[in-house]
């Protein structure tokens, strides 16, 4: 036979790709590095929202509300809480939508919206080193719970709190969905418990805190240097919208039936995270305040010990026991989280690093192992500072992210859909990839004091300005060229084909929905994105040869 595309005797097609089991066991791999089934979407915009609300259980709000309030007082620190929240939420309301709408997890957002096939894979591992550093933040904290509870030493209390969030984070959506709606009305129970008994017996209390100067000298007045560095440190959760975006990608299509439903769960489960997230910060301020006399500084940042003098009026006796389980039910809960998301940042990392994936359960080891790693190295010590740090390089990637979304493609500066697959994508487009770097750059030079006091302790919000503002004007300078390397024929914007109509991968052989699928000039029809990722022989030939005519869709959906 003859290739048409190059007039040269064909050679032999090559033997179909088999993906190791737990790859292919989609039960388990959710769709990890790719486009979210329509078929997979079976839970109602309910479920995908308590499972994603799930993951805010994370008592490091308790443990970062303290840092910041005891560090800077009352004033500058509640104010700086609320203004991280304000920022937060603004940034997430595109991002969750976008995510939700298209079926794709913060990675593949990513990719479409400014960065590139290869730029996103330096944001994979700027979000993996979010859930890790959370992951092990977590992970103390419920160590720190088994140690006042039953005296276990932390380096094994470490160990345990890895291990035991693993059955739940290798299962996958299913696993996790059920896990986080069974525990949830213990954790409600268990969050609200201290405030009501700090409401009735001590309500005096409260305006004592309200004019709280904090332990190192800050005042109970307005500091702006304390209020940047505050907001700095609160930033630093900029990219827990990525954990939502994990799940919110399950959300089922939007439909004029469901479309108050499907909304109501995107901003609760999207955004929404940070209104209960910025509450907890101020509560577990609140607690550690009160508990301060008592337990001393160092254990007032710990959650478990503020949480314990708060319940044991109402308990009594089993006051210690109740606190040590609702600490560890909630680490459980963000933690399978963090364990999770990090499975899928590290896959789509390594998957374009090394063009092997022997399956996200694999991933979730990779995260857990790093993660224990600095809890045996007491990364909990350094909180303010590895927070405060990393917020400067998270808000600059979301930030660059969310310009993209809000500002470049309403004005037709880049596509107005998000395009993942490798086919379709130049390795880096220096519009996000570049906007990132440059910001990100800045800011950690500031933070480091080269621009004075003030731009030291506002760099967070410098590297935001500096994204929102580079984006728009690179894509201009660029003329967009960047975000697509040929345009797309088989799912794009102007295909009107049914997106649930799927092809059968001539890499695979499985059948994937259209728009997983792109049309490979290697094998001559149509190829998964994931075989599209895994391939290292082609050397994106499609993108030098133009679109490959495949055959019509099959009607009927994935499985």
């Amino acid at each position: 036979m003859t290739d048409t595309l190059s007039g040269q005797q064909e050679s032999p097609a090559p033997p179909r790709r088999r993906y190791a089991p737990l790859a292919a066991n989609e039960n388990r791999e959710d769709y990890s590095l790719r486009f979210a089934a329509h078929s997979f979407r079976r839970w109602s915009p309910f479920v995908v929202a308590t499972t994603a609300l799930g993951g805010i259980a994370y008592l490091a709000d308790f443990a970062i509300g303290a840092s910041i309030v005891l560090s800077y007082g009352f004033t500058s620190g509640v104010l700086a809480i609320l203004a991280a929240a304000v920022v937060i939420f603004v940034t997430g309301v595109p991002i969750a939508s976008a995510c939700a709408k298209s079926g794709v997890d913060m990675d593949l957002l990513t990719r479409g919206a400014g960065f590139g096939y290869f730029g996103s894979t330096l944001t994979s591992l700027v979000y993996a080193s979010f859930t890790v550093i959370f992951f092990s933040l977590e992970g103390s904290i419920m160590a720190q719970a088994f140690e006042l509870a039953v005296g276990l030493p932390l380096p094994i209390g470490y160990l345990l709190a890895t291990l035991i969030v693993l059955p739940f984070a290798l299962y996958g959506m299913g696993a996790v969905a059920k896990m986080q709606t069974w525990t949830q009305p213990l954790w409600i129970a268990g969050l609200v418990l201290p405030f009501v008994v700090v409401a009735i017996r001590e309500p005096g209390k409260f305006a004592e805190f309200a004019s709280f100067g904090g332990t190192e000298g800050a005042g109970s007045g307005f500091s702006a240097i304390g209020f940047g560095f505050g907001m700095g440190v609160a930033l630093s959760l900029i990219g827990q919208i990525g954990e939502q975006a994990d799940y919110l990608r399950f959300m089922p299509e939007k439909t004029a039936s469901n479309k108050r439903a499907w909304w109501g769960a995107v901003l609760a489960a999207g955004p929404g995270w940070v209104v209960l997230g910025a509450a907890k910060q101020i509560g577990g301020a609140l607690l550690a305040f009160l508990a301060l006399g008592v337990v001393g500084k160092t254990h007032a940042l710990e959650p478990i010990a503020p949480y314990l003098e708060a319940v044991k009026p109402a308990l009594g006796p089993v006051a210690l026991t109740f606190a040590a389980l609702f600490v560890v039910v909630s680490q459980i809960k963000i933690n399978t989280t963090n364990a999770y998301s990090g499975s899928l940042s590290f896959a789509n990392f390594f998957s374009r690093v090394l063009h092997r994936h022997p399956g996200r359960v694999w991933y979730v080891l990779v995260n857990c192992g790093i993660a224990l790693a600095l809890m045996e190295f007491g990364a909990f010590t350094f909180l303010n500072k590895i927070l405060g740090f990393y917020s400067n390089v998270a808000i600059a990637w979301i930030g660059a992210v969310c310009a993209d979304l809000v500002i470049a493609k309403p004005l037709g500066l880049s596509p107005r859909y998000i395009e993942f697959k490798r086919a379709y994508l130049h390795k880096i487009n220096p519009v996000g990839f570049g906007s990132m770097v440059i910001a990100s750059a800045v800011s950690i030079v500031a933070y480091f004091g080269a621009f004075g006091q003030f731009l030291a302790a506002f760099s967070p919000l410098l590297a935001m300005v500096i994204a929102l503002v580079l984006v728009p004007a690179l894509a201009i300078l660029t003329k967009g060229k960047y975000y697509l390397a040929r345009p797309n024929t088989v799912a794009g914007p102007d295909v009107t084909a049914d997106l649930r109509a799927t092809h059968t991968c001539s890499e695979c052989g499985d059948p994937y929905e259209l728009p997983d699928i792109a049309d490979c000039a290697k094998r001559q029809g149509p190829i998964c994105s994931l075989c599209c990722t895994l391939d290292n022989s082609c050397h994106d030939v499609c993108q030098t040869t133009g679109p490959v005519p495949l055959p019509m869709p099959t009607a009927r959906p994935a499985t």
